[in-house]
């Protein structure tokens, strides 16, 4: 099985540089004008999953609450380390989890639309 998680901005820039200067990950593609929808995936190659996201005319109109996030596993302590070092240096600032295994277990932080996601030390160690 394979996974698409698509979602909706207003801004696609800014989520093309957050996911990818700051998280790492690549554009796998992108399409111009698709039923009035502009749109890129991002992910790493040769993985089962990515994330799309589009853009048109309609704004964006996200719900989401202090539980919804989003965790991503560093397989090691550097690529860790080199995460966190990436939002430090873009002036990303982390956040308290609502659920506070998260705080002992990583950094919650929130992408350019306001979703939270952790970066889990659970893996890299």
């Amino acid at each position: 099985m394979k996974l698409r998680v698509a979602r909706h901005t207003d801004d696609l820039e800014k989520i093309k540089t957050f996911y990818t200067d700051v998280l790492g990950f690549e554009i796998l593609g992108s399409f111009e004008n698709h039923d009035n929808y502009h749109g890129i995936f991002i992910g790493k190659p040769n993985l089962n999953w990515h994330f799309e996201f589009t853009k048109s005319d309609k704004k964006a109109n996200h719900f989401s609450d202090e539980d919804d996030v989003l965790v991503l596993y560093p397989e090691t302590i550097s690529e860790y380390k080199k995460l966190i070092n990436n939002t430090i240096k873009n002036n990303i600032s982390s956040i308290t989890s609502i659920n506070p295994y998260w705080d002992t277990n990583g950094k919650m932080f929130c992408d350019p639309d306001g979703f939270r996601i952790i970066i889990s030390d659970l893996k890299a160690t």
